[in-house]
């Protein structure tokens, strides 16, 4: 348990980082070059019609499928796994459809209480969990029987808060740097920042804390329903980057910038991750972690562990 010095610690990096925010670049329209294609699918729960890249499994027979959930920026016309990563075309030929949908940036993937005058209607629980799996059935063959769900930081705690609060649709989940204990304090206050530098108002996902639906929509509390699943769990320390030396303090190309967009984000889902890992421990969970020395709060670690995922939780739970 986070020690009360610690609790405002992790408050104050998270709350900071998340409005500091990650810089990204412009996204470019997603396109069958990227290693799938994209198809418009229309969601009723939202009303609107949602751009989602999809890897066709091929073969005749039902397909397992993967779904890829994008970070707090998500672009609505691409996803950082097609901007930041190989992971749609490595997964050609694997046998699995993959499902990466576009948007969704600042939702956290759940339904809203409410509609938000900035970030419109959020039901991505329902479009996630029926809509969209009714379509890759229809479209693609999808068995909807063996399904996996898959996101970093923000969406690294949707897809655990998913597979749990559905744990008969979902055989696997992985989070990479995510924020699994939702309602511990500085998490929640992490959680509300980052909506609320989206744009969002957090009183309308699920409500005014404590009440409304957070306790509801926390991964750590519900942990026992994965009880039989395949679960992994990443992230790093935030003590510097085998990939980028301008996030180590003292280095030549040192950048404060990057330092405060990726450390302070790492370092807090280094901490909740590991909080929720002792958990998962005590359940009889197929369970694969990769808690690193070092690693900040970008995709080349996510696309690492991702492959390792695949191979260590997505594959055995599919095939």
């Amino acid at each position: 348990m986070l020690t009360r010095a610690r609790k405002r610690l992790v408050a104050g990096m998270v709350a900071v980082a998340a409005l500091a925010g990650v810089t990204t670049v412009a996204a470019p329209a997603a396109h069958a070059a990227n290693g799938c294609g994209v198809e418009n699918v229309y969601s009723a729960a939202m009303h609107r019609s949602v751009p989602v890249c999809i890897v066709d499994g091929g073969g005749g027979g039902p397909k397992p499928t993967l779904y890829l959930l994008d970070g707090l920026r998500a672009p609505n016309n691409s996803s950082g796994w097609l901007i930041n990563t190989d992971v749609a075309r490595w997964m050609g030929g694997k046998g699995t459809n993959v499902v990466i949908p576009f948007g969704g940036g600042g939702s956290f993937y759940t339904n809203w209480e409410r509609p938000d005058p900035k970030l419109g209607i959020n039901k991505w629980e329902t479009f996630l969990t029926r809509e969209l799996p009714a379509y890759m059935a229809k479209q693609h063959n999808s068995d909807n029987r063996r399904n996996g769900i898959a996101g970093l930081s923000m969406s690294g705690t949707s897809a655990l808060n998913l597979a749990s609060r559905h744990p008969g649709f979902y055989k696997a989940v992985a989070s990479y740097s995510g924020y699994p204990t939702v309602t511990m304090p500085g998490f929640t206050q992490g959680i509300q920042a980052s909506v609320s530098t989206m744009g969002g108002d957090p009183n309308n996902m699920w409500g005014i804390y404590p009440a409304g639906e957070w306790f509801q929509n926390d991964p750590f509390l519900s942990a026992g329903n994965l009880s039989g699943h395949y679960v992994y769990v990443s992230s790093g320390s935030g003590m510097g980057s085998k990939y980028d030396s301008s996030i180590t303090p003292g280095s030549a190309n040192f950048n404060p910038v990057h330092f405060a967009q990726m450390v302070p984000l790492e370092v807090a889902a280094s901490t909740s991750s590991r909080i929720y890992i002792a958990r998962l421990q005590t359940l009889p969970i197929h369970l694969t972690t990769n808690i690193t020395p070092d690693g900040d709060h970008w995709w080349t670690y996510w696309q690492s562990d991702f492959k390792q995922s695949w191979r260590t939780t997505f594959a055995p739970a599919f095939f």
